[in-house]
């Protein structure tokens, strides 16, 4: 995956994290990633946060 694709999957995560109420899989499945785990792995390395602390920001 290029670097420039990298970006684009983490703002449409934090896009549809900050402004719907999908839950981090539901999240993970419609950005392509088979397993949710992978997603949060992805997602925390890429902002220092996880999926759920990222949401919580939000609070």
């Amino acid at each position: 995956m290029h670097n420039s694709t990298y970006i684009k999957v983490v703002e449409k995560a934090k896009e549809l994290l900050s402004t719907t109420s999908l839950s981090v899989a539901q999240v993970a499945f419609q950005l392509g990633f088979e397993h949710p785990q992978s997603f949060s792995k992805f997602f925390k390395t890429k902002t220092k946060t996880s999926p759920l602390e990222f949401r919580q920001s939000f609070n």
